[in-house]
């Protein structure tokens, strides 16, 4: 009895370890010499880019569910947010119903390399920051107004838009706190 409760703190005590160290290397790349940690950096990227694909778990089909929206964001106190909008119904919608936990994804600058003749000596030019967080949709009016008015600065590059209450009533905001981001470059 003594040797199963030595192991099994033995196993405990490895998956604890295992977890820490997962932790640790979370927000790392796996060549960090391509990772991009200057927020002036990161920011600029994501200031040119005009994408973001969100990928959510879709429980009851058992797959992931890719879709690439328009965006905007804000970071405040080192923390990224992202907002982007939608109609209120669909299979996005029912899946940000329930507050999940999704990755996402927004890459640019890419331009392909050519190796000539060896298709091993190919490469590419890129940026990409990839994450993961809690998406949530917004109800209340002033919060979609906020939202919106980000998502239409980084779209149009101006600000001071009017909303039709019945339209806000009508849209579905999606709010994207970002958990973990990684921004990685390559031949740049």
């Amino acid at each position: 009895f003594e040797y199963i409760i030595k192991k099994m703190k033995t196993i405990i005590l490895f998956q604890i370890i295992t977890f820490i160290f997962a932790i640790t290397l979370s927000d790392k790349v796996r060549r960090e010499e391509r990772q991009i940690t200057d927020q002036k950096m990161i920011e600029k990227f994501l200031d040119e880019q005009s994408i973001i694909r969100i990928g959510y778990y879709d429980k009851e089909n058992d797959e992931v569910y890719i879709v690439p929206l328009n965006f905007g964001y804000m970071i405040k106190d080192q923390q990224y947010t992202f907002y982007m909008h939608g109609a209120k119904k669909g299979r996005r919608y029912e899946l940000a119903k329930n507050k999940p936990n999704v990755g996402f994804e927004i890459d640019g600058n890419y331009e392909l390399i050519s190796g000539g003749d060896i298709a091993c000596k190919h490469s590419a030019k890129y940026q990409s920051v990839i994450g993961n967080g809690i998406l949530e949709l917004l109800n209340d009016t002033e919060e979609k107004k906020f939202a919106l008015n980000i998502i239409m600065e980084h779209t149009t590059g101006r600000s001071g838009f009017e909303y039709n209450p019945k339209m806000l009533e009508n849209v579905g905001v999606y709010k994207l706190t970002a958990t973990k981001l990684t921004c990685k470059a390559a031949n740049l």
